[in-house]
């Protein structure tokens, strides 16, 4: 069969045709129109209506090759960012070093990219080609290419064939995948949940064995790829194996702590999880800081067994679970909300003290915040409709003597 499929070749130094890619025509692939983002597909038209290039790329071509629809479509070009932003006035090029374009239709946003080269490494900025860009791709299962005008896949890298026989397959070297960026061990474990392809053994041991690398990453990072682990839906497995690789003490390391030397905290965590896994499976919209609570419920539970005078029980549990999610940084309100969300599950009618915060830049100014209602969140009573405001008093200006005389 594969002598009958479509090829794509390039040319090398001196030329020459050299086979570079299998293409998967419909009927190979059997990818489903209807699983396509129509938006997605009039930014690749408008693109080439350009002359330029486009193509979906990554994990929504790995979803529709097993019959599922993406959450997310990114779109991969030849045209360089800014020429993107002119070609798209409902858009706005995004990063200080990686630039990309982020595309708007209503409350969907289109992440667009521009093919990069290999001249500063697997982690470079410096554009380049197709031929390039797939060799920075991590996985095979996410470098593989859907163009819907010709409804194709472009595979350079065997991605079709792998994502059929769950095997994650690293692109890059082993000796170099983690050491260029070693947010892709986390990445590695959460494809092997959510596809259920299997890590080979030498993927793994390279994890397990390059796994300290995670401790110089910024707090910044680990924390978007937390809260992509509280928005997956399986949260319980992906922990669960990130334990296994010894990447949990990175993430969380106060967690993994106790996980580790507390069988009971170690069983109360992971079903936390599982019912944070089944909120989000309901399809319930829910804020970040609601998600949060299954993260710190275990520990509240430990921290309010002592005995806590009452108008210390929110600090004390605040102050502690503000340590334990370290070095994740959510938001302050939505951990003050995981926070007052669990104590209250648990019988606490907790009501937050009034707190003095300085202005930034002012020291000789402070600000109260009363947060006294139940939910940060929630409008306070004050017999208003909620956003409306007293009226401001007018200050009467002063006349100045001259201005007195001069009218006179």
């Amino acid at each position: 069969m594969e002598e009958q499929m479509l090829t794509r070749y390039s040319s090398d130094a001196k030329g020459k045709a050299v086979q570079k890619a299998l293409i998967y025509t419909k009927k190979e692939h059997g990818i489903q129109k209807d699983l396509l983002d129509p938006e997605a597909v009039r930014i690749i038209l408008h693109l080439r209506n350009y002359g330029y290039e486009g193509y979906i790329v990554g994990g929504a071509v790995r979803d529709m090759l097993i019959g599922k629809t993406p959450k997310d479509f990114d779109i991969v070009t030849n045209a360089e960012p800014a020429r993107i932003k002119r070609i798209f006035r409902n858009s706005r090029i995004i990063g200080k070093r990686f630039r990309l374009v982020h595309i708007f239709f209503g409350d969907k946003i289109f992440e667009v990219s521009t093919f990069r080269s290999l001249v500063e490494g697997t982690t470079g900025n410096s554009f380049g080609t197709m031929d390039e860009d797939v060799q920075r791709r991590d996985f095979t299962l996410n470098a593989l290419y859907y163009d819907p005008i010709k409804e194709q896949v472009i595979d350079y890298v065997g991605g079709v064939k792998d994502v059929r026989a769950h095997r994650l397959v690293p692109v890059i070297p082993l000796k170099v995948i983690f050491k260029d960026d070693p947010v892709r061990m986390l990445r590695a474990v959460k494809y092997s949940v959510s596809t259920g392809c299997k890590i080979p053994f030498m993927l793994g041991r390279a994890i397990r064995k390059s796994s300290n690398l995670l401790e110089p990453v910024s707090p910044s990072r680990l924390t978007e790829e937390i809260i992509k682990i509280l928005n997956s839906g399986r949260a319980r497995p992906i922990v669960h194996e990130a334990l296994r690789y010894d990447l949990y003490m990175y993430l969380q390391p106060a967690a993994a702590s106790l996980i580790d030397g507390n069988p009971a905290f170690a069983k109360d965590y992971e079903e936390s999880l599982g019912k944070l896994d089944e909120l989000v499976a309901s399809g319930e919209e829910t804020r970040l800081g609601r998600k949060l609570v299954f993260f710190i419920e275990s520990l509240i539970k430990v921290i309010v067994k002592e005995k806590i005078p009452p108008s210390e029980v929110y600090g004390r549990v605040y102050a502690e679970c503000r340590r334990f999610v370290m070095p994740m940084n959510p938001p302050r309100v939505e951990l003050e909300f995981a926070v007052r969300f669990g104590l209250k599950e648990l019988g606490f009618n907790v009501r937050m003290p009034r707190v003095r915060e300085r202005f930034p830049g002012n020291p000789d100014r402070d600000r109260k915040r009363d947060e006294t209602a139940e939910f940060p969140d929630e409008a306070r009573d004050t017999g208003k409709p909620e956003g409306t405001r007293a009226p401001r008093r007018r200050r009467r200006r002063r006349s100045s003597p001259n201005a007195t005389s001069a009218s006179n």
